[in-house]
């Protein structure tokens, strides 16, 4: 399946599936004001219909090649990103309740970083020169065909942290690393950006921000800010990635 515009899922003749629309409408409860999730950037996104999506239906070898060569696209779309916040595009990636099944919070993660696991098994290009290759590393990211990316895992267990929860689906949010470098990066505006989300966070969820949020370029680690605990336990044990000494 290629990548699905916001407003498709909307139309009645999409052809999709029911639970595709559903997942649309969850994120519209959400992000649509006056709506006070405190990623603005994702309610600007949503706003100006710039979300786009890549929906899985299972858990095959067939399902998770179509995601890999969705993502590839998304890939090459941000590579002719002009710059400009109001011109970006996430990527949400969301997976039917088949493929991940019913279950708890590390479950969820769990099946998150299987995925990414897979990502990086059937990577096509090189990891990238100057991205650490060990997650428990400062300056790791995820990546894929060459491109350092962001991955926000967001599942319908988060029952306390409200900001990590958009439904009754487990969805990646998925946008470039450059992006965060760019608007939340380490300068004096980046820091008053995060402080000022972390900041709503705390309201929107009634309790402090993630302790394992930090900065990237201040070496702080970051594959535990993929997928948060529902509580604000500061243990972040061992990251289940691994990369594999055959990539290039």
């Amino acid at each position: 399946m290629a990548l699905i515009a916001q407003d498709l899922p909307e139309r009645a003749d999409y052809p999709g599936a029911p639970w595709h629309k559903h997942v649309l409408a969850d994120i519209a409860q959400r992000l649509r004001p006056p709506s006070d999730f405190p990623c603005t950037f994702s309610q600007n996104a949503f706003q100006r219909g710039l979300l786009l999506f890549s929906f899985v239906d299972g858990r095959s070898g067939s399902d998770l090649a179509s995601l890999r060569a969705d993502l590839c696209a998304y890939v090459r779309l941000s590579r002719a990103w002009d710059g400009r916040i109001n011109h970006a595009h996430p990527l949400v990636v969301a997976f039917s309740r088949q493929a991940t099944g019913d279950c708890d919070l590390a479950g969820f993660h769990a099946f998150g970083w299987h995925i990414l696991q897979d990502w990086h098994d059937n990577d096509p290009a090189p990891w990238p020169d100057g991205v650490a290759r060990n997650p428990q590393s400062p300056f790791w990211s995820m990546c894929f065909d060459g491109m350092p990316l962001f991955v926000n895992m967001s599942a319908p267990a988060h029952l306390r942290r409200k900001s990590r929860n958009l439904g009754d689906h487990f969805l990646f949010v998925v946008n470039p690393r450059e992006r965060f470098d760019l608007v939340a990066g380490d300068t004096p505006e980046g820091r008053r950006v995060r402080a000022l989300i972390r900041a709503r966070a705390g309201r929107y969820d009634g309790m402090p921000h993630a302790p394992v949020l930090g900065a990237y370029h201040a070496g702080d680690l970051e594959w535990p800010q993929y997928g948060v605990a529902d509580d604000n336990d500061t243990r972040i044990g061992t990251c289940p990635f691994r990369q594999n000494p055959e990539s290039r």
